[in-house]
């Protein structure tokens, strides 16, 4: 078998070889103060340094930021059957496809509601899994809370799993997901430092707390208290109701999907990402079309059903990762060990998308505060999600060579 191995660059300026050829890699600037962040200057990312690309890895030129994003036709690797699915405006997806995984929905009230971006636990291994909800989820994003641990952040929209759990506390990347989807955050707290830039930011309003309707704990006195809170969506969502908080989401950018399998990819059976806690897997399954996960040599599912934990997409970036002194997240002996993460997750930057047994390389954006996650190609031209959930591993930028792909 062939092995792919991708190398994420972060570099404040520069070239590196790629293919034999000088390719320029995208200048990603920390937005000033008042920009996506909210209220919160960014900090300065520490460039690390740049290294050769393989040819078989070769990445485009990202189009000008802020440019328009006009759709025009994909070409795809097949001849469209007429079952066929493309959409790439907010029309083509009527009054009963959900915007966040272009699936039809049975009942189209459901897309009225606001979505619920829930903080899931991935630490420790034997108290959190299996998890509940993550197949229901639209997207999943997987990001380090702090250190080498990660933790998840589900979109809940389209679908009402009866539980949703282990839920734990927010991190300072629970600033941006809310304003990027219009969601509210369901969480456990925060340390300080993040509860305040919360409450000073625009997304105060947008607080789930765990005293509110909804959560309750399992009483499993086998597991630490702090991963024994769960919730039932159904009743998050008739507490926003109650409260005037649930709402159409109002989208700012639609992500673009088809049916069929775009042109230009390459085979990729296997994707893994090292996080060292945490070896995250993803197996092509040729008969679902569809990503199978497995963490740390173990099969995981969701504990609502049973069954294996899959996505129609798998999208992987490196956004800049940068440690904020002024927040502790965990504290030993009265001395700071983990400082909290800034995820800068906006401007645009290079990235991997795989999607049918196929990888794509993708410029993956957010220019605006209240923009959600999109994808174009070399062209400039809206690059298209399988139809169906989506999961995005958000890696770090101090890691050497984490990811691996291969045919």
């Amino acid at each position: 078998m062939k092995k792919i191995v991708l190398f994420f660059i972060i570099a404040i300026l520069g070239l590196v070889a790629c293919g034999g050829q000088e390719a320029t890699l995208p200048t990603l600037v920390p937005q000033a103060a008042g920009g996506p962040v909210g209220d919160a200057a960014p900090l300065e990312p520490t460039p690390t340094p740049a290294v050769t690309l393989p040819a078989t890895s070769t990445l485009p030129p990202p189009p000008t930021i802020g440019a328009p994003n006009t759709p025009t036709p994909i070409p795809m690797a097949t001849t469209a059957a007429p079952e066929s699915v493309l959409l790439l405006k907010p029309e083509d997806f009527g009054s009963d496809r959900n915007p966040l995984t272009g699936e039809v929905v049975a009942d189209p009230s459901v897309l009225e509601r606001r979505p619920l971006a829930v903080k899931i636990s991935n630490a420790p291994a034997f108290y959190v899994r299996p998890q509940s909800g993550l197949n229901d989820a639209d997207w999943v994003f997987e990001h380090t809370a702090e250190g080498a641990v990660t933790r998840f952040t589900l979109l809940l929209y389209s679908k009402m799993p009866p539980a949703v759990g282990p839920i734990r506390s927010a991190r300072l990347i629970d600033l941006e997901l809310p304003a990027m989807y219009d969601a509210a955050l369901v969480y456990s707290g925060t340390s300080a430092g993040v509860g305040n830039r919360m409450l000073q930011s625009d997304i105060a309003n947008d607080l789930v707390r765990s005293n509110e309707p909804g959560y309750y704990r399992t009483g499993d006195e086998s597991k630490p208290f702090e991963h024994t809170l769960y919730a039932h969506p159904e009743q998050l969502w008739a507490g926003l109701e109650a409260s005037d908080r649930n709402h159409p989401p109002d989208f700012q950018t639609q992500v673009a999907f088809s049916s069929e399998r775009p042109a230009g990819g390459r085979p990729a059976s296997y994707a893994s990402v090292d996080y060292q806690s945490t070896f995250v897997e993803w197996m092509y399954d040729p008969q679902t079309n569809r990503y199978l996960r497995r963490a740390d040599n173990e099969e995981i599912i969701d504990a609502n059903t049973g069954e294996r934990v899959s996505a129609a997409n798998v999208v992987i970036i490196a956004p800049f990762h940068v440690e904020d002194p002024t927040i502790c997240e965990q504290i030993s002996n009265g001395v700071c060990v983990a400082l909290t993460v800034q995820i800068q997750l906006w401007g645009s930057g290079q990235g991997v998308l795989l999607r049918d047994g196929q990888v794509y390389d993708v410029t993956w954006h957010r220019d605006g505060r209240h923009d959600m996650l999109t994808f174009t190609d070399a062209s400039g031209t809206p690059f298209p999600l399988q139809i169906g959930n989506t999961w995005v591993q958000l890696v770090p930028t101090w890691l050497r060579d984490p990811v691996e792909i291969t045919e």
